[in-house]
């Protein structure tokens, strides 16, 4: 499924790679926050701006798209339900399928920052842990 979301997924990477790291923040995966780091600079993603990702939300200076994204991985961290006020402001940026399929990528990159942290993996050589301010 991951190869599938990163590979043969239909949502811009930049988008894709900011709810990735925010639920890497959110779940404290110092593992896949440091993967996905390199992957979102590749994609254009600054640094500053991934280290926004590890800020409230009101912090960043976030489009409204961005902002909405933000919100729902947010909401399915906290509830695992995107809210309806957070619903309709995505809705107004992203089509159904579009939605689904950040939901997906939330959802089971939520999974791999669980797995990771149960297993204690380990950090690989050249990527960067938690960004330093």
């Amino acid at each position: 499924m991951g190869r599938a979301l990163l590979q043969e997924g239909t949502i811009p990477p930049r988008a894709r790679e900011l709810v990735i790291l925010r639920m890497g923040w959110n779940c404290q995966s110092r593992y896949e926050f440091g993967q996905h780091t390199l992957m979102a600079r590749a994609v254009g993603l600054t640094d500053t701006e991934i280290e926004l990702l590890t800020r409230p939300l009101e912090l960043g200076s976030w489009s409204a798209p961005d902002r909405a994204l933000l919100e729902m991985v947010d909401d399915l961290y906290g509830n695992d339900c995107v809210s309806d006020q957070t619903w309709a402001e995505l809705i107004s940026h992203f089509d159904h399928h579009d939605v689904l399929e950040y939901m997906a990528a939330t959802l089971f990159y939520r999974m791999v920052s669980g797995i990771l942290n149960s297993c204690g993996v380990e950090l690989d050589g050249g990527v960067p842990g938690w960004p330093s301010s």
